[in-house]
């Protein structure tokens, strides 16, 4: 612990790329941070660029204040090129909607590349300071800005909630400190670090005596500016990046199984938890954050399989467990195991027992067991089992169609082998309805 942290600041660790520590990241050590209010800065023209990397080169703002630094960083990336390019690759689920944030606070759009020197945009980045997420709050600092943080769920850790928190931070640093690089500063040291070398040097960033790695921190940052502005001089290969919406939020009313909901929106679950990596258990289920995130062209599919498959009220329910109960009771009360309800539930029992009153998710209860029917044909004396023949008209969509045939759209792309649009005069072959 630093000298200079007291009981009455509030932490935050930024890991950087130091997150579960891998060789090829340059190392450098967070130290903890402190919290304060501040203001947006002055708002930066919009633009309607179909990529959205050129959407952000328009709105970078901060100086090349030490060029000598930023060349140190230029050629590590240039010559650890994987590590730049697997955080780009991540960033393109949550790229969108940082800019997005960004750009409305009148911020410079440097500080939506931050998370590549903080996690390389990934989620699930875990600093030895316990800090977390691709922002890299540390737990206090999380619960200061409203990230719950339980056996649930860790906001942390949450894309949509955390980029608020962290861009809440660094405005309430612009206005502490009225610079960009002094507010990045100390977003790395903390305020008191970087009020104590302003009290020593004045207030250009370059020549302020700061730690070591805060003095790199944000020619760092330059540095991946430089080669998102000029890849091709880095000889850094960047694919164009819609400028759209990766995904939507989605509100739930019941708890859901993490494997239900990737299955209804016909996704891996590794695709679903990249999203949604707030949740801590393999059940989409918080007292205080009742979204998911889906990708954008997967909302329609989860909510047709969702009411196809009568899933609106969920599958589960929560249960009022007392102190003492047995996890074997209650497991054999709801047809489950006891690894089950470990695996679904933040329970810490005792000999078997639970230690206090807590609120657990488990199977609903069917009311009374029932048979599928078979669906007959229009003619009634046959089941329907035999593939079906489609010729596509003006206007339908795999969606369409799956609607009209009670299928899945994946049954109808992996019968036919097509991924995306149809063409009028297609013929299709439609599966048998999956109720049959």
């Amino acid at each position: 612990m630093k000298p200079w942290l007291t009981a009455s600041i509030v932490s935050l660790c930024l890991a950087g790329a130091v997150f579960q520590v891998r060789a090829e990241d340059p190392p450098s050590p967070r130290p903890e941070l402190k919290i304060s209010y501040a203001m947006a800065a002055t708002p930066l023209p919009s633009g309607n660029r179909s990529d959205l990397w050129e959407r952000i080169r328009a709105g970078f703002a901060l100086p090349e204040s030490n060029p000598e630094l930023t060349r140190v960083h230029e050629r590590w990336f240039e010559q650890h090129p994987g590590h730049l390019e697997r955080a780009i690759e991540r960033s393109r689920l949550y790229l969108y909607h940082i800019t997005e944030e960004v750009e409305k606070r009148g911020m410079p759009m440097e500080i939506a590349l931050l998370p590549m020197i903080e996690s390389a945009f990934n989620p699930n980045a875990l600093s030895p300071m316990k800090a977390s997420g691709i922002w890299q709050f540390i737990p206090s600092t999380g619960k200061v800005y409203g990230l719950s943080q339980n056996g649930w769920y860790d906001g942390r850790r949450d894309v949509v909630q955390a980029t608020q928190a962290a861009l809440d931070y660094l405005q309430n640093l612009y206005k502490m400190f009225g610079d960009w690089e002094l507010a990045l500063a100390a977003y790395n040291c903390g305020e008191g670090c970087v009020q104590r070398a302003v009290a020593r040097g004045g207030r250009q960033y370059a020549s302020l005596r700061l730690p070591t790695e805060t003095r790199h921190y944000v020619p760092k940052l330059v540095a991946v500016r430089n080669i998102i502005q000029d890849p091709e001089r880095f000889g850094i290969q960047l694919d164009p990046m819609a400028n759209e919406p990766y995904f939507m939020p989605i509100s739930l009313k019941r708890p859901i199984e993490a494997h239900t909901a990737a299955r209804l929106a016909e996704m891996s679950l590794d695709e679903f938890t990249a999203l949604n990596p707030g949740f801590q258990r393999r059940v989409i289920h918080t007292d205080t954050q009742g979204v998911l995130l889906l990708p954008a062209d997967r909302v329609e599919t989860f909510q047709f399989n969702l009411h196809r498959q009568g899933l609106e009220k969920g599958s589960l329910q929560t249960y009022a467990a007392k102190k003492g109960e047995s996890l074997a009771g209650i497991a054999q009360r709801f047809n489950v195991s006891v690894a089950w309800l470990k695996e679904h539930n933040p329970i810490k029992p005792r000999n078997g027992r639970l230690t206090s009153t807590q609120e657990m998710v488990v199977p609903k209860l069917a009311t009374t067991p029932s048979t599928p029917k078979a669906r007959v044909s229009s003619k009634g004396d046959t089941p329907r089992t035999a593939m079906r023949k489609h010729t596509v008209r003006k206007g339908e969509t795999l969606m369409k169609l799956a609607r009209h045939y009670n299928v899945r759209v994946s049954d109808i792309q992996k019968l036919n082998d097509i991924k995306d649009r149809l063409q009028p005069g297609m013929e299709l072959n439609i599966p048998a309805d999956a109720a049959s």
